[in-house]
């Protein structure tokens, strides 16, 4: 498989996947953010306020110190 062919299918991935947002993320429709489970393992976000930004592509394992980081309050700054 070459890289264009990688990217198209990521990109046709990103376009069908279901994204979810937090319950505690406002209706208003600002300060979301948005994630979704790929194949391969993989896990993207992205913010709602940025539309034409790309989201980040993780790996499952990053995702998951990082939900499981953020759950133990290591990110309440």
């Amino acid at each position: 498989m070459t890289s264009d062919e990688s990217t198209d299918e990521l990109r046709a991935e990103l376009e069908s996947t279901r994204w979810t947002k937090s319950s505690l993320s406002g209706s208003s429709g600002g300060n979301c953010l948005f994630a979704a489970r790929l194949s391969g393992d993989r896990y993207a976000i992205r913010d709602s306020e940025q539309p034409d930004v790309p989201p980040m592509i993780l790996r499952g394992s990053v995702f998951r110190a990082f939900v499981g980081g953020a759950k133990l309050g290591e990110f309440d700054f």
